[in-house]
């Protein structure tokens, strides 16, 4: 046996205690939300009519690198954390690899996935307001599941629009939303503005996590007593999701052990951020290097394929504008089962660290992410979500790459979430129904052009 135990875990008392913020130590700052009327930077006052006014003061901090998290959160936190950053041994024996693969696995919960560490947050500085409740969309459903969960524990209503291609296919995480309280609607809909006019343009869409942020704001700014929440893109999101690799440094470091190469699945950014935020703030500050790779579907491919530049965060065009790496606000991919990377844009901090050449970016198609959720699932025995299964088949690709070099690399991905509400994907992978879609330069062309000129 190893001396490198397969699972390493923090006690409670070495929980973090601080989110902290990458954009204090980045020398080149995110680009500041602007207003789509005026095009000038949002104010914490702009911003307090759609988010809680301490997630807008959260979302506009480019100084602070360290945030105290409130006790309450914490004591919700020790439910399922620390989570266990976990040593694939049998992973590393079925490739045949020098390399040393680690992942940080964040489905030891019952929302089954990251999204719950901002999940308490966002709810928890909502109900400190005195709100109601909050409206919000998800893709794969974990962000609403997770979000339902933290809403019940504090007593809020949760109003979720659900694209329309995953409510369809996942209808037991649907449940899951609906059995914590929470209203779940598939999007786009015929109850809001947005949703009407989205169905006149796009009849028969499967819709995107565009659609459903537009139907969720407007119900959110329309509704008294109301917010609207986000489960990824925000530099709030990040910073709440730091924890993740917090815990993870923490785990590396009582262990003596450096990554090399630090690997996570990439739609709007949030675990990304969360995985690598501590990593890239030693990097930042010249303290050690590290390799950053995100991963994204290639049908959905805004960091590989898309356009550095301000666009609207929603198919709807009623939320701030950022600028961000993106295929337009108003691309629609394809229904492919990634379904919480199906997003058209990325978040802003990990667009400008990627832009400043800080991280790298690759996409890849569905089949081969399957075919390495299978062998993930067969070796390491937790059947990952297809969402993180990006993740997984990077690190793979990275480990064979030392097997041809003899390299020992010490590899860290995030396993965000389990794939046990996603069996229509499996199933559609093990029946050998599923395909890889593409999208065209002339149709990513058409979407650029519809960019807001600035």
């Amino acid at each position: 046996m190893s001396e490198i135990p397969y699972k390493t875990y923090l006690n409670e008392d070495e929980m973090p205690k601080q989110w902290y913020n990458m954009r204090a130590d980045m020398k080149n700052k995110p680009a500041p939300l602007l207003n789509p009327g005026t095009h000038q930077p949002m104010s914490v006052e702009e911003l307090s009519g759609v988010f809680c006014t301490e997630l807008a003061k959260q979302e506009l901090n480019d100084t602070d690198p360290f945030i105290d998290i409130p006790d309450e959160i914490l004591s919700f936190y020790k439910m399922y954390r620390p989570s266990p950053l976990v040593r694939a041994y049998c992973l590393e024996k079925a490739l045949g690899t020098p390399a040393k693969i680690y992942y940080k696995f964040e489905g030891n919960n019952t929302s089954g996935s990251h999204k719950l560490n901002s999940a308490i947050a966002q709810a928890y500085y909502a109900k400190k307001q005195g709100l109601k409740g909050v409206t919000t969309e998800t893709g794969a459903g974990q962000w609403g599941t997770a979000l339902s969960m933290a809403c019940a524990y504090l007593g809020l209503d949760c109003k979720v629009y659900m694209v329309k291609v995953s409510y369809e296919q996942k209808p037991f995480r649907r449940e899951v939303m609906r059995t914590y309280g929470a209203s779940v609607t598939p999007s786009p809909s015929p109850t809001t503005n947005i949703g009407k006019k989205i169905l006149e343009e796009f009849p028969g869409t499967t819709g995107s996590l565009g659609c459903a942020i537009s139907e969720a704001v407007e119900v959110a700014t329309s509704t008294e007593g109301y917010r609207y929440v986000l489960g990824s893109v925000l530099n709030q999101v990040l910073l709440h999701q730091s924890i993740i690799g917090l815990e993870a440094k923490a785990a590396f470091d009582k262990l003596g052990v450096k990554p090399d190469v630090i690997i996570g699945c990439a739609g709007g950014g949030s675990n990304l951020g969360g995985l690598i935020a501590p990593f890239m703030g030693q990097k930042l500050r010249g303290e050690a290097d590290y390799r950053f790779i995100a991963v994204e579907p290639a049908s959905c491919p805004s960091f590989t394929r898309g356009k550095y530049a301000y666009d609207f965060c929603d198919t709807g065009k009623v939320c701030p504008l950022a600028k961000m790496y993106t295929l337009g606000s108003g691309f629609i991919p394809s229904a492919n089962h990634a379904g919480g990377l199906r997003y058209h844009g990325m978040s802003s901090t990990l667009s400008q660290l990627y832009d400043d050449k800080l991280m790298e970016a690759v996409s890849v198609e569905q089949t081969s992410v399957f075919e390495a959720a299978q062998k993930f699932a067969r070796t390491e025995g937790i059947l990952p979500a297809p969402e993180s299964s990006h993740a997984i088949k990077v690190a793979m690709d990275e480990a064979m790459k030392c097997k041809e070099t003899g390299e020992a690399k010490t590899i860290l991905f995030g396993l965000t979430g389990t794939g046990y509400f996603d069996m229509v994907a499996y199933q559609k992978f093990n029946d050998g129904e599923m395909t890889d879609y593409i999208p065209t330069d002339e149709g990513l062309a058409k979407s650029f052009a519809t960019l807001p000129q600035m």
